[in-house]
């Protein structure tokens, strides 16, 4: 009887070890990152530009081109905002700081979608002469959200 109880033994420790190892494998895995919440401004701007036809999605590459384009009086958005809207920007006429444009280094740019119009409207019509297209919006939009630190 005596082997028999030695083998029970040595098998209720092998399984212990197993689920012990295991659990601290689990505990050391990398977590996946939590969902994002969708950014309010680009969901309003996606099912405004979804209304017109020939919407294909907004597109990143095409937002850090018009970031960067000259427009009126040789502005572009890199004239406050800097080349990269992570770091802090100065106005370019009045030297006013302006806080970091990428939602990655400030998180509560492009939450309100109040607040992200009224600038997208100024600043584009200050920049490029006239009011930003949908699509141009999404794609600066979709830009900035894609930037990391």
């Amino acid at each position: 009887m005596r082997s028999i109880d030695s083998r029970r033994w040595s098998l209720t420790l092998k399984t212990t070890s197993i689920l012990v190892a295991a659990a601290l494998a689990a505990a050391l895995l990398p977590r996946a990152a939590p969902a994002q919440t969708p950014n309010p401004v680009l969901q309003a701007l996606e099912a405004q530009a979804k209304a017109q036809p020939g919407f294909a999605g907004f597109l990143a590459q095409r937002g850090q081109a018009l970031f960067a384009k000259a427009g009126n009086g040789d502005w572009s958005c890199t004239s406050c905002h800097t080349a990269n809207p992570i770091n802090p920007g100065k106005h370019a006429q009045t030297g006013k700081e302006i806080a970091p444009l990428a939602p990655a280094a400030n998180p509560t740019r492009l939450t309100d979608t109040d607040k992200a119009d009224k600038w997208l409207k100024r600043n584009c019509n200050d920049v490029l002469g006239r009011e930003c297209s949908v699509h141009e919006k999404g794609d600066v939009v979709v830009w900035l959200l894609a930037l990391k630190r």
